[in-house]
């Protein structure tokens, strides 16, 4: 990376880019200066912030890529280094909901989230952190969740983030001798269509989902996606060059 925006001539990927914390997070790497390779299950999923990227004068391509599938993950990071010749920040972001309670929770709910969550960070973070360390640098951040210490009726989804929260101190351990740091923000209440989806699942209003979150919050607010995306820009900079291993979290403060 070069003087100028604090990711200039940096190319990052963002996994679950199409919308939410993803594309939200997309957008402000573009707007620090990195090339920003946006992927979604499906490509025309992440077209959206692609285009919106490159209308602001961003560099961005989209890639279909499903996660859970090593094949597909291995070839995303592939075309992303023939495409940029490097790679240098990923966000492990993919991230779906299948909540319910323990005894209506079936396997196919459990494996899903944990599969999309766990798996997929694994393996984007393999094929990543082979390249990274080739270049002897990277940085890698991973979406947890204050739901890791528990949740009711999100048993898959707790186990999954409180897992990534040990996948990233292990994976910093074994990669920072190389020159790659690997962290993870927690983020609590954000207003995004996945809270929405878990407001409606709950017969709750979304409106008023984000009321009662805001007023147990001590900052009396619920969190933005630009919140988030912010944090993982510091990650990604050189700024937090001595930080590794940690779980940083967005929460709005203790509740």
């Amino acid at each position: 990376m070069t003087s100028g925006s604090p990711l200039t001539d940096a190319v990052a990927i963002v996994t679950g880019a199409g919308r939410g914390i993803g594309a939200a997070t997309a957008a402000r790497l573009a707007a620090d200066g990195a090339a920003v390779v946006a992927l979604d299950l499906v490509e025309s999923d992440a077209a959206g912030t692609v285009t919106a990227i490159r209308a602001a004068g961003g560099r961005a391509l989209a890639i279909g890529c499903d996660v859970t599938s090593a094949e597909q993950v291995d070839a995303a990071i592939d075309r992303t280094c023939t495409e940029y010749g490097r790679l240098d920040v990923l966000v492990n972001n993919a991230g779906v909901l299948r909540d319910n309670m323990l005894f209506m929770m079936s396997d196919d709910d459990w494996d899903t989230v944990v599969d999309v969550h766990l798996k997929g960070a694994f393996h984007c973070s393999r094929a990543a952190g082979r390249q990274m360390v080739r270049q002897g640098s990277g940085k890698i951040v991973n979406l947890s969740s204050v739901a890791a210490d528990g949740n009711r009726g999100q048993a898959n989804y707790a186990a999954a983030k409180a897992a990534v929260q040990g996948l990233t101190r292990t994976l910093a351990i074994e990669l920072g001798p190389h020159g790659v740091n690997v962290n993870a923000i927690a983020p609590g209440f954000v207003a995004t269509a996945m809270t929405d989806e878990t407001a409606r699942r709950t017969g709750a209003d979304p409106a008023e989902f984000r009321r009662a979150a805001a007023a147990r919050s001590p900052l009396r607010r619920v969190g933005s996606v630009r919140d988030i995306a912010g944090v993982v820009a510091f990650l990604a900079s050189e700024d937090a060059a001595y930080i590794t291993g940690q779980t940083i979290h967005v929460d709005g403060g203790p509740q």
